[in-house]
């Protein structure tokens, strides 16, 4: 295999919350339709602390939240009011406008809890960055999975190994959950242009070369490298075709900086679709 090209997160902090952020880096912009890439680090909550990530808006792409510990409350200008838990997909398409917010829900606040989850955005195809704006949830039931030979696939969204998320994408899109048992091991198929694997926990290696944890590896078009785990692993497989160049501005995506500039425009004017029954929200950045 090609030599891996490793992207090294950066730490963030949202809302009390750490996160790790591959996406975006310098180097890459995108992994196919994936703009953005938080993993939510573990992280304990007290009674009486929680998440609370005020109204804020997005343009131009679909965020997509999953947990694999805790429970969030998604609400937005749609009027959705979603729990979302461990295993289930969040998935709010903004297209021209869309607010949200998103919280520890409130009847957990009183106890002791934890959330560790990953949340991405991927951007919208040039044609579609103006869609109206749309919000799905899909529990974690109605994900396809597959188990073999020690290795467990959830398709989270898109397509791959054979199976197809519910999730409505927008382009061809790869992401997968995966988890192996030590010793076990999978061949990485080139049905998607684009991929890149990030290790959430555990030991694993691409074709011999290990894989370093919390980092994503950008693995090389046309190659299929085999992943092996070296004890239990829990992995995340990002992929898809190359959506073409964005522009990220804050919450915001778009193909122009005119669109950038109107989303911001609106929202510091008030100018905005607002979530029902909140009367918080975050800023714009200067």
């Amino acid at each position: 295999m090609s030599e891996l090209q490793l992207i090294r997160p950066r730490a963030e902090d949202i809302s009390g919350q750490p996160i790790l952020r591959p996406l975006p880096s310098a180097r890459f912009r995108s992994i196919g339709p994936f703009v953005f890439f938080d993993h939510m680090l573990e992280h304990d909550y007290p009674a009486g602390k929680g998440m609370n990530i005020a109204q804020h808006p997005h343009i131009g792409l679909s965020t997509l939240t999953y947990l694999f510990e805790g429970q969030l409350q998604h609400k937005d200008s749609l009027g959705s009011d979603q729990l979302v838990g461990p295993g289930d997909v969040s998935w709010m398409t903004a297209g021209r406008a869309v607010a949200h917010v998103e919280r520890t829900p409130p009847e957990q606040l009183g106890q002791n809890k934890r959330a560790h989850g990953l949340q991405v955005w991927l951007a919208l195809p040039e044609a579609e960055e103006q869609c109206e704006p749309a919000y799905s949830h899909h529990p974690a039931a109605s994900l396809p999975r597959s188990e073999a030979m020690g290795v467990q696939i959830t398709l989270i969204a898109g397509s791959g190994f054979c199976l197809e998320s519910p999730v409505p994408v927008h382009s061809p899109t790869l992401y997968a959950e995966l988890r192996l048992a030590a010793g076990a091991n999978l061949l990485i198929p080139t049905e998607h242009s684009e991929r890149a694997l990030y290790l959430i926990d555990g030991e694993a290696e691409l074709d011999g070369e290990p894989l370093p944890r919390h980092t994503m590896a950008v693995i090389p078009a046309g190659e299929t490298p085999v992943l092996s785990a070296c004890g239990e692993c829990h992995l995340a497989l990002i992929g898809g075709e190359p959506i073409g160049p964005r522009r990220i501005n804050w919450n915001f995506v778009a193909t122009t900086p005119e669109l950038i500039d109107q989303a911001r425009q609106r929202w510091a004017a008030g100018d905005w679709p607002q979530v029902p029954g909140e009367t918080t929200r975050i800023e714009l950045p200067r």
